[in-house]
């Protein structure tokens, strides 16, 4: 097995403190993001024998497994982070598999680059994901019931909201989303930034379930998305707790640190609060309008102590050992690539003992265990 060294990204919504306190060092007073566990090409974990995207290419079989390489190509399939959010990210969704190929085919037909700030699509892959809390982690999923959302919008009392309020109210549920989304993405932005400062003055005078909004005006102030926020489910995540995040499902994540898995790609189209490319058609055609509860998920029992996140995606798969002092070792062996992720505590894995924050990946079918008193995610995929 390797011991990774990973990149650490500095995104403006990081927290220049979450991920610090983590590893135990001092912080730099810079944002920091997302630490990347993977073979991704944009940062790749870097070991003693090269980075981890080399030796993948350099003998795909011996690192994944002959069932993997057949199942999901001569890659890893996913990512594995750290996530630490100060800020809100974008609101955002992500295609499924059918709508990424359409889409990244159309666009390479149309020669817009890859690097294009207006590209939608920056490869044919779809990119569920999975964020399990570390800290209290807040976040949006999912819509609301229309009639919710338009108890929120009506009871902040701003003239400029009743039209929203009244086709959230007069519409079946996939119409009232549909319009009520579109009405907010295309309204005039002067008017839209005069209907969110009121908005915002209102959240902070009610405070209580509309405090959330206000924070995210306050890092957003004027864009649309704080209105088109207040249409989805908001949730806070207890430490273990999770959330999966399919298709077509709006999302943004506000605050807190977690472990977050994810297929490996990059295909984001954004909803708001960014300065980015907003692509309204193209959102439209990939959003799922139906409402639903945000689904918090729990860990599951296994055998031998692992707790399993159950999701649908076989590009991935995440469990934890919550290991007490006195643990007997835990045989982690699978036929499959695994990377190891140490968050409390220390673990110890063939010759390596890991502090929080500090990881390894294990090529398929290489013995592995895990011993010590600690936490530790284990993040592999199914065949």
């Amino acid at each position: 097995m390797d011991r990774l060294d990973n990149t650490i990204r500095p995104y403006a919504w990081g927290s220049p403190t979450a991920i610090p306190k983590l590893l135990g060092v001092e912080p730099s007073g810079e944002p920091q993001a997302e630490m990347w566990m993977g073979a991704h090409p944009g940062a790749p974990s870097r070991t003693g024998r090269g980075t981890l995207a080399d030796i993948i290419d350099a003998n795909p079989k011996a690192e994944l497994g002959e069932a993997a390489v057949a199942k999901f190509g001569p890659r890893l399939p996913f990512l594995l982070k750290i996530l630490a959010a100060g800020a809100p990210l974008s609101l955002q969704v992500h295609p499924d598999l059918e709508q990424a190929r359409e889409g990244y085919e159309d666009e390479e037909r149309r020669g817009i680059p890859v690097d294009a700030p207006h590209r939608n699509y920056k490869d044919a892959n779809h990119k569920p994901e999975l964020i399990c809390a570390l800290t209290e982690f807040d976040g949006l999923c999912g819509f609301r019931a229309p009639e919710q959302a338009a108890e929120l919008l009506d009871g902040l009392g701003v003239d400029s909201l009743k039209p929203y309020v009244d086709l959230l109210r007069a519409h079946p549920e996939e119409a009232a989303l549909r319009e009520v989304l579109t009405a907010i993405l295309t309204a005039d932005r002067e008017e839209m930034a005069h209907t969110v400062a009121e908005s915002t003055a209102a959240c902070t005078r009610l405070g209580g379930d509309y405090l959330p909004y206000a924070d995210i005006a306050h890092h957003y102030p004027g864009d649309p998305g704080v209105i088109a926020a207040m249409l989805l489910n908001h949730v806070r995540l207890q430490p273990g707790e999770a959330l999966f995040l399919g298709a077509g499902i709006p999302h943004a994540y506000l605050d807190g640190l977690g472990v977050e898995i994810m297929a490996n790609s990059d295909n984001v189209l954004r909803c708001g609060l960014t300065p980015k490319h907003v692509d309204v058609p193209e959102l439209l055609r990939i959003v799922r309008f139906e409402a639903a509860d945000a689904g918090v998920l729990r860990p599951e029992a296994a055998p031998d102590g692992e707790e399993v996140y159950e999701t649908p995606i076989d590009e991935f798969r995440l469990s934890r050992y919550v290991l007490p002092e006195g643990t007997t070792a835990h045989d982690l062996t699978l036929p499959t690539p695994q990377i190891l992720l140490c968050t409390a505590g220390t673990v110890r894995t063939g010759e390596y003992d890991l502090a929080p924050g500090q990881s390894v990946f294990v090529p398929a079918g290489e013995k592995a265990e895990v011993s010590g008193a600690g936490t530790v995610f284990r993040a592999t995929v199914i065949v």
